[in-house]
C-alpha cells in the first residue's frame, strides 16, 4: 500500500511537470549556487561588476519603472478599472479579508521589515543620504533617516506585486490561462500561444529569480535567528549548528507548504501577523512614545510631500553610488521578487476585484509597514542618543542582524520582548518561505493550482539545504547580487503587465465611459464571458 502511493505521488509529480522550465531554471541556479560555493571571490567581483554597470548606466529606468508602477497602481484604486472582478461575476472571495491581507503581507517583503526595521533609520542617522543635507546625527538626520525608510519600504515596494498578479489573475480566472508568470503576455501573444519560447524564458527567469530571492531572504533572516541566540545567551553556532537550525525551519516551512493554503499557509500567516502587531504595539507602548510620534509625523509629512522628488533622486551632481546602493538596490530587490510575490497574490484573489487586491496588497501594506518603520527607527534613534543602548556598536560587531536586540532588550520587559522577536523572526522565516515555495512548484508545473506534494517537498528541500549553504560558505551577498540583476529584466515585464492590463481593461471598459456606463460595461461583459464559459463546459459535457 505504501509504494503504491509512493509510486502514486511519483507518477503525479512527473505527469504534471513543465520540463523545461524545470530542468533549465534548476540547472541555471545550480550553476550558480556552485560557482559561488567553489569561486566566492572571482563570482562576488563578477556579480559586483554587473551590479555597478546596472546602477550607472540604467540607474534611472529602475526609478522611472519603478514611478510607473506606483502611479498605475493608485489609478486602478481611484480609476474606472477597480471594479472589474478576478472572476465570474457572482464569484465570492474565498477568504476573509483578514486571512487574505494576512498571507499577503507575510509573503512580501515582510521577512525583510523585521530584518531591516530597527537598522535602516539609524544607518541613514549615521550616514546621512545626500537628498538629506543634514549633519550626520543631528534631529534632520533622525528625521530623514526614517523618511527614507518609508520610501525604499512603502508604497513603491508593495506596488510592483500587485501589478504584477493582476493580469495573471485575470486571465487564469476568466479566460481559463495558466496559473504562471508568462501569462502577462496573454493580452499581447493570445492565451493559446503562451507555451513560446518567449514565455518560457520568462518562467525560468522566474525560477531563478525565485530561487535566489528567497534563498538570499531565508540566508538573511536565518542569521538574525542565529545572532539573536548568540547574543541573548552567547552561545555561538558553528556551521553545524547552523545547519541544523535552518533544516528545522525548513522542515516547519516545508510542512506549511505541504499542507495546502488552506491548513498550512493561511493559519501561520495570521498567526504571524497578529504576533507582528503585538511586537510593534509593545515597542510604541514601552518605548519613547511621545519622540515617536514627532519624529514618525513629521517623517510621513515630508515624505508625501517629496516622495515626487525622492523616487526620481539619482545624486547625480556629486556622482557617488549612495542611491545605487540604497534606492536603485531596493528597487531592483522588489522587482526580482514580483515573480512568486505576483504570483502567489494571483493564486488567493480569486474572486476579488481589482480595487480590492490593489487597495490591500498596496495601500493596506503601507499603512502597517509606515508605523513599524515609524517605531522602530525612532526608537533606535532615540536609545542611541541618550546611551540607553550602542545600536550601531552592536551593528559594527554583529551586522544589521543585531540591531533588533539591544533596541528590545534596553525597554521594560527587554527579555520577554526579545523572545517575542526571534519568535517573529521565525514565523516571518516560514511565511516567506512556504508562499515561495507555492509560486515554485506552479512556475515549474506549467500553472497547477495545487502542484503535487512530492513538488513542494522538492522545491523546500531546495530552498532550505540552498539557504544553509550560502551560510556556511558566505555566499549570501554574491547570489543576492545575482538575483538583483533579475530586476532588471522584471522591471521591464512588469511594465508589460501594466500594458497587459491596460489593454484588457480598456476593452473592458473605457476610462472616458460615464460612471453608469461603465458599470453597465463590465456587468454586461462579464456576464457575456460567464455565459460563454457555461457553454463551453457544457459542450465539454
Amino acid at each position: 500500500m505504501a509504494q503504491s502511493e509512493s509510486d502514486g505521488y511519483v507518477t503525479q509529480f512527473l505527469s504534471e511537470l513543465d520540463t523545461p522550465v524545470f530542468v533549465v531554471g534548476f540547472v541555471v541556479a545550480l550553476a550558480a549556487v556552485i560557482s559561488f560555493a567553489t569561486m566566492p571571490k572571482l563570482a562576488g567581483s563578477a556579480v559586483s561588476d554587473v551590479n555597478t554597470f546596472l546602477w550607472q548606466n540604467v540607474g534611472w529606468m529602475y526609478l522611472i519603472a519603478m514611478f510607473i508602477v506606483v502611479a498605475f497602481a493608485l489609478f486602478l484604486v481611484f480609476g474606472p478599472w477597480g471594479n472589474i472582478k478576478l472572476g465570474k461575476e457572482d464569484e465570492e472571495p474565498k477568504y476573509s479579508f483578514l486571512s487574505y491581507f494576512a498571507m499577503l503581507y507575510s509573503a512580501g517583503i515582510a521577512a525583510g521589515i523585521v530584518f531591516w526595521g530597527p537598522a535602516e533609520a539609524i544607518f541613514h542617522y549615521d550616514t546621512v543620504p545626500p537628498f538629506i543635507s543634514a549633519q550626520p546625527q543631528s534631529s534632520a538626520a533622525a528625521i530623514g533617516g526614517i523618511q527614507y525608510s518609508f520610501l525604499h519600504w512603502g508604497i513603491s515596494a508593495w506596488s510592483a506585486y500587485a501589478i504584477m498578479a493582476l493580469p495573471i489573475a485575470f486571465y487564469a480566472y476568466r479566460r481559463d490561462a495558466p496559473m504562471r508568470v508568462s501569462t502577462v503576455l496573454a493580452p499581447i501573444v493570445g492565451v493559446d500561444n503562451l507555451d513560446s519560447k518567449w514565455a518560457k524564458l520568462i518562467d525560468i527567469l522566474a525560477v531563478f529569480a525565485t530561487l535566489g530571492g528567497i534563498a538570499t531572504t531565508l540566508g538573511f533572516v536565518g542569521s538574525q535567528f542565529l545572532t539573536g541566540i548568540e547574543y541573548t545567551t552567547g552561545i555561538t553556532l558553528g556551521d553545524t549548528g547552523t545547519v541544523l537550525v535552518i533544516t528545522g525551519l525548513t522542515v516547519a516551512f516545508t510542512l506549511s507548504v505541504a499542507l495546502g493554503i488552506e491548513k498550512g499557509i493561511r493559519r501561520v500567516s495570521q498567526f504571524n501577523l497578529a504576533l507582528f502587531g503585538l511586537v510593534m504595539g509593545l515597542a510604541f507602548i514601552l518605548g519613547p512614545t511621545a519622540y515617536i510620534m514627532t519624529n514618525t509625523t513629521e517623517a510621513v509629512g515630508k515624505y508625501i510631500n517629496q516622495f515626487v522628488a525622492m523616487s526620481f533622486y539619482t545624486n547625480a551632481a556629486n556622482d557617488t553610488n549612495w542611491v545605487g546602493s540604497w534606492t536603485i538596490f531596493y528597487w531592483a530587490w522588489w522587482f526580482s521578487w514580483t515573480p512568486f510575490v505576483g504570483l502567489f497574490i494571483a493564486r488567493v484573489s480569486r474572486g476579488r476585484t481589482i480595487r480590492q487586491v490593489v487597495t490591500t496588497g498596496v495601500l493596506a501594506s503601507t499603512a502597517i509597514t509606515i508605523p513599524w518603520f515609524g517605531i522602530m527607527g525612532s526608537t533606535a534613534i532615540k536609545l542611541q542618543n541618550t546611551g540607553q543602548a550602542d545600536i550601531l556598536g552592536v551593528i559594527s560587531e554583529y551586522g544589521v542582524a543585531g540591531s533588533g536586540y539591544p533596541l528590545f532588550e534596553a525597554l521594560p520587559f527587554g527579555t520577554i520582548l526579545n523572545a517575542l522577536f526571534l519568535v517573529l523572526i521565525t514565523t516571518f522565516f516560514v511565511t516567506s518561505a512556504d508562499s515561495s515555495t507555492l509560486a515554485l512548484g506552479m512556475l515549474t508545473t506549467g500553472g497547477e493550482l495545487e502542484p503535487s506534494t512530492l513538488n513542494r517537498v522538492i522545491w523546500g528541500a531546495l530552498v532550505g539545504a540552498l539557504a544553509s549553504l550560502l551560510m556556511v560558505v558566505g555566499g549570501v551577498d554574491a547570489l543576492q547580487a545575482a538575483s538583483i540583476i533579475t530586476g532588471g529584466p522584471f522591471a521591464i515585464i512588469t511594465l508589460i503587465a501594466i500594458f497587459s492590463m491596460s489593454r484588457t481593461c480598456g476593452d473592458i471598459c473605457p476610462v472616458f465611459f460615464e460612471s453608469e456606463q461603465q458599470e453597465d460595461t463590465i456587468s454586461s461583459t462579464t456576464q457575456i464571458e460567464s455565459q460563454e464559459i457555461h457553454a463551453e463546459s457544457t459542450n465539454d459535457d
